[in-house]
């Protein structure tokens, strides 16, 4: 009888993948970059392009000797500046190469990064500044009002603030200065007092660097949950988790740098489409890519799809991390569509941060990609836990088997103290050296996610699932999603992937609402985004539904509507969905 203390999954691992990555090296996570600036100082690290009229694509290159000697610069100002081992300094940039730079430099300093997405309502983004107590404030120009706006409810004492043309290909960068810079809203004439332009600073202390010690004990980041059951958590993540995530990741990807076709990692060359500031583009994209030696072509919205097709069809990156959203969203791009773009350019793509529908991973692989591989993290692990393998069987519907050194165990809902049957649903508790240290000024909550049993730190992760007999894990849904209608448990997940199979719908959520007849009861409804052109009827939807669902897992009540809420990784914001039908219930009660 197979048990989570056998660890199946080892088995199933690739040729070459390694069980265990210890004992894991006592470094600070900045020094794999300027690890990589010594081995390859000319090689190309980060690349920043532009679409111009005529010209077509220009292209910024960043070399890794820059991009160290610069972050290296901008620690030296920020400790000069005041800052001091621990302290918090909030990012408020999109992908870019400034944000590179901040984001080691910050280390380098001895700070903690907390990034926050820049399209948050002010008072949301205040929320999280004023929460990691951030002394210091790193934004884009654009941005700049909206932070001295809230800055007052903050600890923060200087704004340090970078216009997104100081990046840009020259030709890009004289257009941008004379056709959208003050009409979009990015020229700033003078910055109030106490302020300071990113570019002042690199250029005042260049060729210096700070001498602070930072160990693998130290914290580095605060990443800040994506709030979709509830209040946005901080998560704190030391140098030596985010270490030996990052090095987890390289070792399962090290299977396709065997053989004569095997990649060169200095020669893989990454889509830079998932959002830095949040843990997925900082671990397994920027952190990962720049340690590996390893070339990154940068999207600073990944919502402009048309831009984001267009780089990828003259750029043809090798490595594609995203979420289903966007994978969604490339497949039904019409230039993809119609086989004018290719995407056999692809040889390492991996969704993660919701579940991956069926139909999506069809359709990416159809269009030329190797494979879709589906992988599964947290904020809370630094990142990545799980992933199918990269070459051994990839099963559908699975988030795939434990990265090396984790281990994994399916427990009862109730107590989470029983270990469920193999093969039956229970919460997933997780250990590793990947995991956070707590959540910033939330005692109870990090004592009711991380519990000690058996010397391990275990991870409680809120997300219901189970584990096969081979060791591949399947999440069903979240533990606060979960619906009880009728007397029986249902997961919106589940509905929503069968929902998913019509050839009709783009993209569907669903939720548990107060039932409208009968008091203390719930009801599941759907919300329906349809692809171009199609129409579909809510009977046809029923109909579809029952022929693979049973009569209480059937939604009833449909809404259509443009677009789904989501954060900017691409989850659906179910309690939002629920909250737009509450308000709709008010106005017309």
């Amino acid at each position: 009888m197979t048990t989570y203390a056998d660890r199946p999954w080892l088995k199933n691992y690739d040729p070459g993948v390694p069980k265990t990555l210890e004992p894991y090296p006592q470094r600070p996570l900045h020094s794999f970059l300027s690890e990589s600036a010594r081995t390859a100082p000319d090689r190309i690290a980060l690349i920043s392009p532009a679409k111009l009229p005529v010209l077509g694509f220009q292209s910024r290159i960043i070399t890794y000797s820059e991009l160290d000697r610069m972050s290296d610069s901008f620690a030296a100002g920020l400790v000069d500046m005041g800052l001091k081992k621990g302290d918090r300094v909030a990012i408020v940039l999109p992908n870019s190469v400034a944000f590179a730079i901040c984001y080691f430099g910050i280390l380098k300093a001895g700070g903690v990064v907390a990034a926050t997405n820049p399209t948050y309502p002010p008072k949301r983004m205040a929320y999280q500044i004023n929460d990691c107590d951030a002394q210091f404030v790193i934004s884009l120009s654009l941005f700049y009002e909206t932070i001295k706006q809230i800055q007052p409810g903050t600890k923060a004492r200087t704004i340090i603030v970078t216009n997104i043309k100081e990046y840009l290909p020259p030709a890009a960068r004289v257009l941008f200065s004379l056709t959208r810079e003050k009409k979009d809203g990015h020229r700033i004439e003078n910055l109030l007092p106490g302020d300071v332009w990113l570019q002042e600073i690199l250029v005042k202390y260049e060729a210096q660097k700070p001498s602070v010690s930072v160990s693998p004990d130290d914290l580095g980041l605060f990443q800040y949950t994506g709030g979709t059951t509830g209040v946005s958590k901080g998560a704190m993540l030391t140098h030596g988790a985010m270490v030996a995530n990052m090095l987890q990741i390289q070792a399962w990807s090290s299977v396709l740098e065997q053989g004569e076709n095997g990649l060169v990692r200095a020669e893989m060359l990454y889509l830079g489409a998932i959002p830095m500031f949040h843990v997925y583009g900082l671990v397994v994209l920027l952190s990962q890519a720049m340690a590996s030696g390893s070339k990154i072509v940068l999207v600073a919205n990944a919502r402009d799809i048309d831009n984001l097709v267009d780089v990828i069809a003259h750029y043809r990156p090798n490595v594609f991390l995203g979420v289903p959203a966007m994978y969604n969203a490339v497949v039904n791009h019409k230039r993809v569509k119609s086989g004018q773009v290719k995407l056999d350019c692809f040889t390492i793509s991996t969704s993660g941060a919701a579940p991956l529908p069926p139909t999506t991973k069809r359709e990416f692989e159809s269009l030329g990609a190797r494979r879709l591989n589906e992988a599964y993290g947290m904020s809370e692990t630094s990142a990545a836990s799980h992933s199918n393998p990269l070459v051994g069987e990839n099963r559908t519907g699975s988030v795939g088997l434990p990265l090396p050194d984790m281990d994994i165990r399916v427990v009862d809902l109730d107590e989470g103290d029983a270990d469920m049957p193999v093969t039956e649903i229970g919460e997933i508790i997780m250990a590793g050296p990947n995991i956070m240290s707590g959540y910033h000024g939330m005692p109870t909550e990090t004592a009711n996610t991380i519990r000690e049993k058996d010397g391990k730190r275990w991870l409680y992760s809120g997300d219901i699932g189970y584990m096969d007999d081979d060791g591949y894990f399947y999440i069903v849904d979240r533990k606060k999603d979960m619906a009880l209608i009728g007397g029986f448990n249902v997961y919106p997940n589940n509905i929503e992937k069968t929902l998913k199979e019509h050839p009709a719908i783009l993209e569907v959520g669903v939720a548990a609402i107060p039932h409208p007849e009968k008091s203390g009861e719930e009801t599941l409804k759907a919300w329906i985004v349809l692809k171009p052109g199609h129409q579909v009827s809510i009977t046809d939807l029923i109909s579809h539904c029952s022929q693979y669902l049973a009569p209480y897992e059937v939604p009833r009540r449909y809404a259509f509507i443009d677009e789904l809420p989501k954060t900017m990784v691409g989850k659906t914001l179910r309690r939002e969905l629920i909250q737009l039908e509450m308000t709709d219930t008010e106005n017309n009660t």
